[in-house]
């Protein structure tokens, strides 16, 4: 098998209240997402280079149900998490692991609860 350049190639994080979930995104983000309405499904994308990088979005119709035991996704936090770290409560969300460096390397994560009840991890080099 040729090894792929990403392991995931896009992702869909579950909203039950699609406004406020795009609310979250776009303060912690400090962006303004883009919406599509895929069919019953409502989804905002989140920053990304299109066509260069792995892609995701908020999701908010049947099926999509906010679990905090899910599958752990890392949001890019940019050049340094804190500044997406420090506006998650702010915005109505809930820091569960501060800033912690993962060694050897690796730059630095963090674990909030967003505003749906989702787990999510951010990354940064710094």
């Amino acid at each position: 098998m040729e090894l792929p350049t990403n392991a995931a190639n896009w992702f869909e994080i579950p909203a039950t209240d699609f406004d406020r979930a795009q609310a979250f995104y776009n303060a912690i983000f400090d962006y303004e997402m883009p919406i599509m309405e895929m069919g019953p499904v409502r989804m905002g994308i989140l920053p990304y280079k299109q066509g260069e990088g792995v892609g995701g979005g908020i999701c908010c119709g049947e099926g999509y149900v906010p679990n905090p035991d899910g599958a752990k996704i890392y949001l890019n936090g940019g050049e340094d998490l804190s500044n997406v770290l420090a506006r998650v409560e702010p915005a109505g969300g809930k820091v569960v692991m501060p800033k912690t460096e993962i060694g050897e390397g690796y730059g630095f994560m963090a674990f909030f609860v967003d505003s749906e009840g989702n787990t999510l991890g951010l990354h940064s080099n710094q």
